[in-house]
């Protein structure tokens, strides 16, 4: 499936325990990538299932990068996006389905608007409902205040509470946005190149919003593209362990607010977020931990 000569896209899966998802996703580029000159990375994150063994067996199109531990989901991402030659990059998470046309669609759009930085699609749950982190904005202490008080939930019509999410807009608008989804992230490598690599401070979230903030930053747009429709069977790998990617969603937010936010606020605060942060992870994490083992999750 991979072509000769430069590809026009390289595609970046990092994988951790979750084989068969990641099965279904890799037949689903198929169509497309007969279509392209493409390159696809798998980096597996020391899996126990045997995800390693069933790429290396079932897809050999595949350049396989077998970790000897899990080092995370942005220095997974870093390990394939060194060697990626494509002009465009897509992150791909394996819990993703891709229908016939996503890949030529969405760099089609690209390329007729050379100002878009980053694209994501509209992303769907296997219930069929929105994955609201497919259009973001970014977490300003003010949004997220209103996020995490529960007034977005209260008023998702209003523009001001329900912005993180962008609840007042319609799913199947196009619109530019703060930030797509790292679980369907199309990038222009001329991007990479003058932003950065992933920063692997984020070990599992946050990698995405950080990203976008640093493409928006260099003058780039970010565009959430509708017309493409993806699955996501959203939080597949980390329900393994849902009191580590608890912890992994909060230091997210404190590591996000220190890096973009702090710096120009006062010390006391910023004392004040990083306190009620942490507050929200202890309440988070002790509700996880009363709900039935079969109910707790983590956070999204």
């Amino acid at each position: 499936m991979v072509l000769s000569g430069a590809p026009d896209l390289s595609i970046v899966i990092v994988n951790y325990n979750v084989r068969d998802l990641l099965r279904d996703c890799l037949r689903s580029l198929g169509p497309d990538l007969e279509r392209l000159r493409a390159e696809v990375f798998v980096v597996d994150n020391a899996s126990s299932d045997g995800s390693a063994e069933m790429v290396a067996a079932e897809f050999p199109w595949v350049v396989l990068i077998r970790g000897s531990r899990n080092v995370g989901y942005s220095a997974g991402n870093n390990l394939a996006l060194r060697r990626a030659g494509g002009r465009f990059v897509l992150l791909l998470n394996p819990d993703t389905r891709l229908p016939p046309g996503a890949l030529i669609e969405t760099i089609a759009e690209m390329e007729a608007h050379p100002d878009i930085g980053a694209l994501g699609p509209k992303l769907v749950r296997a219930d069929g409902s929105l994955d609201l982190a497919c259009r973001r904005s970014f977490p300003s202490p003010e949004v997220a205040f209103f996020r995490l008080f529960g007034l977005a939930r209260l008023f998702p019509r209003s523009a001001r509470f329900a912005s993180y999410n962008l609840l007042h807009v319609d799913p199947d608008q196009a619109i530019d946005v703060d930030s797509v989804c790292g679980a369907f992230m199309l990038l222009r490598r001329e991007v990479i190149e003058r932003v950065g690599l992933l920063d692997e401070t984020f070990r599992m979230y946050g990698e995405d919003l950080d990203w976008a903030y640093r493409i928006k930053q260099a003058g780039w747009r970010v565009r959430y593209h509708p017309a493409v429709v993806v699955l996501h069977y959203k939080g597949q790998s980390s329900r393994q362990r849902p009191i580590g990617s608890l912890v992994a969603f909060y230091h997210a937010m404190h590591v996000f607010y220190r890096k973009h936010y702090a710096p120009s606020r006062p010390t006391p605060f910023n004392a004040a977020v990083y306190l009620a942060i942490s507050g929200f992870a202890v309440v988070a994490i002790a509700r996880n931990a009363l709900r039935p083992r079969s109910a707790s999750r983590a956070a999204a």
